[in-house]
């Protein structure tokens, strides 16, 4: 589905990736960990179009996405939720929703998804009239989740949906990522909490100073000594 072959990345001169190549396979969960500033959320922000690459090639489906602009990227069917959840916070839980929905005509279809993602967080029905500001961290969390399912996509990209959540919010955001995926959409994860992020994966990648340094199966690399001791605190 998707493939990222040879990639280099730079801001103002330093390498943030250094020739990484890695595959999304149609229906999975990839998962990519990594140190902070080792350029896994670079990894996501030139796949969606808001970081352009020195050189190599990412393609979708077989077709080239580096120099599409981003609302093309879209209409592929590719989403992401941003690291820091970046919902419109003045604008209430349907209106970010609908936001989601911005390039869509299919208005029958839009309403039925839009049942489907408060089938899946039901908190955000309760809350659909407040404001995006008001939610709670893990509720805002749900919220950006739910934006990008709003696209429709077959590809979900998520940055870090965990960051600063209890750990109990945490486990309910795993939880509807395996439903998610469950119901046909191939899941990209980047996450700081690898033990999780390896229990759900189908397959992982750990990036390192801009590198891809290990590879496998989540349960591979949830073994794997370097692994443990360098992300599972073990």
């Amino acid at each position: 589905m998707l493939k990222i072959e040879n990639l280099h990345v730079s801001y103002g001169g330093i390498r943030a990736l250094r020739g990484i190549s890695m595959e999304v396979p149609e229906g999975k969960i990839v998962t990519l960990i990594g140190a902070n500033g080792a350029g896994k959320s670079t990894t996501l922000r030139t796949i969606s179009g808001l970081v352009k690459a020195d050189s190599g090639s990412i393609t979708y489906d077989g077709q080239e996405l580096l120099g599409q602009p981003i609302y093309k990227i879209l209409e592929k069917g590719i989403a992401m939720v941003p690291e820091g959840r970046r919902v419109f916070t003045n604008l209430t839980v349907l209106e970010n929703l609908k936001i989601g929905a911005y390039l869509r005509n299919d208005k029958a279809q839009i309403e039925k998804d839009l049942d489907w993602v408060y089938e899946l967080f039901p908190r955000l029905k309760e809350r659909s009239w407040q404001a995006g500001g008001t939610l709670s961290g893990g509720e805002q969390q749900m919220l950006a989740v739910a934006r990008a399912l709003m696209c429709k996509p077959k590809l979900i990209m998520m940055d870090e949906p965990s960051l600063g959540l209890a750990p109990l919010v945490v486990k309910d955001i795993f939880e509807i990522i395996r439903q998610i995926n469950a119901q046909g959409v191939t899941v990209l994860l980047i996450e700081q909490n690898a033990n999780m992020a390896l229990k759900i994966a189908d397959f992982a990648y750990v990036l390192e100073t801009g590198s891809i340094g290990l590879s496998g199966t989540g349960r591979e690399l949830l073994v794997n000594e370097d692994v443990k001791k360098a992300y599972l605190g073990s």
